[in-house]
């Protein structure tokens, strides 16, 4: 018997294929999914995109027959990246579903859900619920259906029409409407896309543009042949950094499996910290706002509690605002729409947009950092140096027997020293000289802690750190 919770994640669905996901739960899940999202919105269409792995079309047809039983219609837009997704949500303002496993390993497969206009579907708004309906239909073989219209079987009297569109050039044209990149010097640029979604959407996106591309595994392969298209992991890079320096490119990206992540190298095939990328797009974003004539006061910044200290100094210098906020896309979402923010960043290099429905997208991230070295006459690393000011360890996680005791043991550690505690997400503590600052998190799901230590110096950042682990760990 299928158990649904084991796949079903705080933000998504996740689960290996067939074991664990299949076309049963596919179907049930888009069911459910048109029950607790689509029909009480109003909404009369769903849109479903997938990439590239070898089960991605017949789940995701599943997933529309399962929409479509309610008698709504359903729009498959094919191979396409998340963010091709949400663009499609966003512009035609209808609930929307992703099927990709993003950077997890082959035999996986999942799924993003939206809301219309690619606001998320999280535990919280809405994904507890399509759980327990979704498990109901499996449970019983049978689905109650929507409240009007049911037939004998208990799906509506008439389905809805399911049909076939490419939005992709819609999307890129989209794109080119936010950042305008034609007026920008020549640039050579290596895009590593991991055999993933970035294979499609860099050259609708890329082609009319003055780049001179060079491709690492653009072939669209969910067996993903060459590495894993998670560019988190630094081994994943290499291939990226090696390119760039043989054939003299002005900087290299690289997008994960189902492309809404970008990483950025520079020239010498050094990585650029997503941080520090999250600082230059806001600056961008920030002088963007004040040329249309708002203020810089009333233009506001997201970012996460990891993100280095530099994306609040950056904004704070520019007169702005910065907000703070937990760890993960649905609190950056959620506080983005709150207070109207114009961009928000995470250190997992998510990239949020007010003008892209608030979503993520790490294809108008690198867009931004294209224009931007495309606007200046020196190097990446030289365009990015202001904002590159501390040192970071990176995320370092502990296997430990509780996660509230070591957290209590590092707490008491900080009580000894000239130091401020916040507890937004986990425990952060920080210098009372500013000289450094840590933030120690628990796993959602497994007996981890995460620790992420940043300083203004090398040698600071490794004494602390190891102090940190030293507690943690004891």
């Amino acid at each position: 018997m299928s158990d649904l919770a084991a796949i079903i994640k705080a933000y998504d669905v996740r689960g290996v294929v067939p074991e664990q996901f299949d076309v049963a739960e596919a179907t049930a899940i888009g069911s459910a999914f048109a029950r607790v999202v689509a029909l009480p919105e109003g909404a009369t269409s769903v849109v479903v995109g997938h990439d590239m792995r070898p089960s991605s079309p017949e789940l995701s047809a599943a997933f529309a027959r399962g929409v479509a039983r309610h008698g709504l219609s359903v729009t498959i837009i094919g191979l396409c990246s998340t963010d091709g997704l949400y663009y499609a949500s966003g512009a035609r303002g209808v609930p929307g579903a992703m099927f990709t496993a993003s950077h997890n390993p082959a035999q996986y497969n999942g799924i993003k859900l939206c809301r219309a206009g690619a606001r998320p579907v999280g535990q919280d708004t809405g994904l507890r619920e399509i759980t327990a309906v979704a498990q109901e239909i499996l449970d019983t073989g049978a689905d109650a259906g929507s409240d009007a219209g049911a037939g004998s079987d208990g799906g509506t009297a008439a389905e809805g029409v399911i049909d076939t569109q490419d939005t992709t050039a819609d999307y890129a044209a989209f794109l080119h409407s936010l950042v305008d990149l034609s007026g920008i010097r020549p640039l050579k640029v290596v895009v590593d896309a991991g055999n993933g979604m970035g294979g499609l959407s860099v050259p609708a996106v890329f082609d009319s543009l003055p780049l001179e591309v060079v491709p690492l595994y653009f072939e669209l392969d969910g067996t993903f042949p060459n590495h894993e298209a998670n560019p988190l992991e630094p081994e994943n890079l290499r291939d990226l950094q090696a390119a760039v320096r043989e054939h003299g490119a002005d900087l290299g990206l690289a997008f994960d499996g189902d492309a809404d992540r970008c990483f950025v190298v520079d020239e010498r095939g050094e990585p650029v910290s997503p941080s520090v990328i999250t600082a230059l797009v806001a600056a961008r974003e920030i002088a963007k706002e004040r040329d249309r004539g708002t203020r810089p006061s009333d233009v506001t910044i997201v970012h996460n509690v990891i993100t280095s200290h530099v994306v609040p100094e950056v904004v704070a210098r520019s007169g702005a605002r910065a907000v703070r906020t937990r760890v993960g896309h649905s609190f950056i979402k959620g506080e983005m729409a709150r207070h109207g923010a114009v961009f928000g960043g995470e250190h997992s290099a998510h990239y949020y947009f007010r003008d892209f429905w608030f979503a993520d997208t790490g294809m108008l991230a690198a867009m931004h950092v294209l224009a931007a070295l495309g606007e200046a006459d020196g190097t990446l690393s030289q365009l990015v140096a202001p904002y590159d000011r501390y040192v970071a360890s990176g995320e370092i996680n502990s296997t430990v027997a509780s996660t509230a005791e070591a957290t209590e043991r590092v707490e008491a550690w900080a009580q000894d020293r000239d130091v401020s505690l916040d507890r937004l997400d986990g425990l952060t503590v920080e210098a009372g000289t500013g000289a450094w600052w840590f933030n120690l998190r628990p796993s959602n799901t497994e007996p981890l802690l995460r620790l992420n230590v940043e300083a203004a110096d090398a040698d600071t950042m490794a004494r602390i750190r190891d102090e940190v682990l030293a507690v943690v760990r004891a």
